[in-house]
């Protein structure tokens, strides 16, 4: 009975981190539209150059990583023949090599990645983006560094800091965005000085510098010390190659879906459809990112230590929790942002220089995503417990099918759908393909872990989903008494109070309906929440 609390309150603290590292990452995101314009082409081509680094980096080393170096640190810190120190500078040492050379080949290389995102951009787009891009490659590097920091930190228990360290890289963003409006810029790319172009190219990067410095910081904080090595025997190469073989192939799938999607986003109708599709994903996201990777990062290392011990059970009860717990709050989450897409986005991004009628197709975008907050969050914690397993054949082969229905429907839709209709149709693509990755994952942990507590998993599943519906439809139900009522427009105003309205009525509905169907879940998640409960 120890287990849950400790479970929530140990999530209770890097939610609150998370939160707050998602919560400037939105604002960040708020003042890169309100600098750059949401519907512009400058923004379009800012977004494209600003996920090329990351994207790279996930495809060459960073899936990898993330997948496979808690596990096998954890498993080098508890065999006495091994320095563990000394594995982990190797780990980080081969880092620097690898992504290094491919800092130097992708920048010769940007038009080219450029080209393979955004094939329709004007020649006066495509020439910012690869200058944009090539400032901000280098950043390969950094976002290897800093996950290998944030892995060893977390197998020496120090789990808040690498989700606090994100803030610092906000927050200097969010200042470059800023200072480029103190400096005169606009959202027209005609308009845009070498000056201007320089400060978004620099910024950008120093934010995820700041970001790693505070990393490396905590390690030397911790004891750790950072020292390059040239010799990488002895860090489990070639397991850790094994692993992240099928692990590569995991992330390539994942980045052929995004290439797709983004290629075909850059072709939908409307001012800034690259910009409108990335930023619904990141709402979308931010959700998730405060609740399930909470749980996932609080979890991973117990499962990790129960894999090496093979106690099957603490696996199973701690992923069965885990899902019942995002899902207790994700699922009223999901519902407001199917019912008030549009509100919300037209709330947080119908300022500055954005467009209306962005905002409110990056609204739509963000409804039809919706639908795949819950499946997504629950297909993400249970690959964990693959990883933990040190199994990352079954999850690739698994992603290998959710992209291959993501990029078919996707492409089929891009046919039939037309071109004013595309980036919704490729939001419900995307949370129709995680469905089917969701239910195939739970079937194959069934059978890998003999039970997965399915009959509690489906029961608590369906009370929270009728306690949501009942949310949802009667918010429904007022967003559009209060639109036909003439209460509450189309604009800022209104749509701030439909979303007031329609949050205070659909949250008591939801805790009353739980309430009434018994979803222990709910109950178990306030009292953790209640002051005084961490010290239980």
């Amino acid at each position: 009975m120890t287990e849950q609390p400790r479970l929530i309150r140990t999530g209770r603290t890097m939610a609150l981190a998370t939160l707050t590292s998602r919560v400037t990452g939105f604002l960040r995101t708020l003042a890169l539209v309100a600098a750059l314009g949401l519907g512009s082409r400058l923004l379009d081509a800012y977004t494209v150059a600003n996920m090329t680094p990351n994207t790279i980096y996930e495809l060459v080393l960073g899936g990898a990583l993330a997948g496979v170096m808690v596990p096998l640190l954890i498993r080098a810190a508890a065999e006495p023949a091994v320095d563990s120190d000394l594995h982990a500078q190797r780990l980080l040492s081969t880092i620097v090599y690898v992504l290094g050379a491919t800092v130097v080949l992708t920048v010769a290389a940007a038009p080219w990645i450029v080209d393979l995102y955004a094939p329709v951009f004007s020649p006066e787009q495509r020439d910012l983006a690869i200058l944009l891009t090539r400032y901000f490659l280098p950043q390969i590097l950094l976002y290897g560094l800093g996950t290998g920091m944030a892995a060893i930190l977390n197998a020496r228990g120090d789990l808040s800091t690498p989700m606090w360290a994100p803030v610092a890289n906000n927050i200097v963003v969010i200042a470059t965005a800023l200072g480029y409006i103190l400096v005169g810029g606009g959202d027209e790319l005609s308009a845009l000085t070498p000056g201007q172009s320089l400060l978004l190219s620099l910024g950008t990067t120093a934010g995820v510098a700041v970001q790693t410095l505070v990393l490396a910081a905590a390690l030397r904080r911790s004891g750790f010390p950072l020292r390059l090595r040239l010799d990488p025997r002895g860090i489990g190469l070639r397991r850790t190659a094994r692993m992240a073989g099928w692990t590569l192939l995991y992330v390539i799938a994942a980045q052929a879906a995004l290439t797709v999607g983004t290629r075909l986003a850059s072709s939908g109708a409307g001012p800034g459809p690259v910009a409108v599709y990335q930023n619904a994903y990141t709402l979308f996201q931010l959700p998730y990112a405060v609740v399930a990777v909470s749980v996932i990062t609080g979890v991973l290392p117990r499962m990790s230590a129960a894999a090496g011990g093979r106690d099957l059970a603490r696996i199973t009860a701690d992923l069965s929790h885990g899902l019942r717990l995002t899902a207790v709050v994700l699922m009223p989450v999901a519902a407001a942002l199917i019912v008030l897409g549009p509100q919300i986005t037209t709330l947080l991004f119908a300022h500055g220089n954005a467009s209306a009628g962005a905002a409110r197709l990056t609204g739509s975008v963000l409804a039809a995503f919706g639908f795949a907050l819950v499946p997504f969050a629950g297909y993400q914690i249970m690959l964990r417990v693959f990883f933990a397993l040190h199994d990352t054949r079954t999850p690739a082969l698994i992603h290998v099918g959710v992209a291959v229905v993501t990029i078919a429907s996707s492409v089929a839709l891009s046919r039939t759908l037309p071109a004013q209709d595309l980036l919704v149709g490729l939001a419900a693509c995307y949370a129709a393909a995680y469905a089917i990755g969701f239910a195939a994952a739970g079937a194959v942990l069934r059978h890998r872990l003999g039970r997965i507590d399915g009959h509690r998993l489906l029961r608590s599943h369906a009370r929270m989903l009728a306690a949501s519906l009942a949310a949802g439809g009667t918010g429904a139900l007022v967003a559009h008494a209060l639109r036909h009522g003439g209460m509450a427009g189309g604009g800022w105003t209104g749509s701030l109070v439909t979303v007031l309205t329609v949050s205070v009525v659909g949250a008591g509905l939801y805790a009353l309906v739980a309430h009434l169907l018994r979803v222990p879940e709910l109950r178990t998640l306030v009292s953790a929440l209640r002051p005084g409960a961490a010290a239980g």
